[in-house]
């Protein structure tokens, strides 16, 4: 697994290790859990891989031109590693209140799928060339994506250890 990918995979794991079901099920009123954020992730991941499998089915980059403001926010997410706050999920990556259970062996088995479908796609188009647009960040190359995860995954962490910190 890439070096960023095999990162997050770790500091996940790191973070949830030893909650309960029901630790996992804790939240402050207007907030996520554990478990809806760990489901967000998952649900990132498969996004991310039907758009790399997009990519390949379609035998070019899908990536449209970067503008300035694209370089200035991927300047801020990649470059200075920091996740704006206040953004909300775009609803295709929200939480839908799956198992505990599923959610934990989904996460592995979806970042590894994404790991593979990354690979592809730099096997054949170069892993720095813009291939698959983020809905906020805009035209990414392949290299760009694995560190998009890796920054967006800390920025989820962090969440889930305040979490920890906040349980009653």
């Amino acid at each position: 697994m890439d070096r960023y990918l095999s990162r997050l995979q770790r500091e996940i794991d790191s973070a949830i290790a030893g909650l309960s079901t029901g630790q996992m099920a804790w939240h402050p009123e207007g907030k996520w859990c554990t478990a809806d954020i760990l489901e967000h992730l998952c649900l990132t991941y498969t996004g991310t891989t039907k758009g790399f499998n997009r990519m390949m089915e379609a035998g070019k980059p899908l990536a449209r031109a970067a503008t300035l403001q694209d370089h200035l926010r991927l300047l801020v997410v990649l470059g200075f590693g920091h996740l704006p706050d206040g953004r909300q999920a775009p609803p295709f990556t929200r939480p839908r209140g799956l198992p505990v259970e599923g959610i934990l062996t989904g996460i592995v088995s979806r970042l590894a799928e994404m790991d593979h479908g990354m690979n592809d796609c730099a096997e054949k188009f170069g892993p720095r060339r813009k291939v698959l647009d983020h809905p906020f960040l805009g035209p990414m190359s392949v290299e760009q994506w694995r560190k998009f995860h890796l920054v967006h995954g800390m920025h989820h962490v962090k969440q889930i250890r305040r979490l920890r910190e906040n349980m009653p």
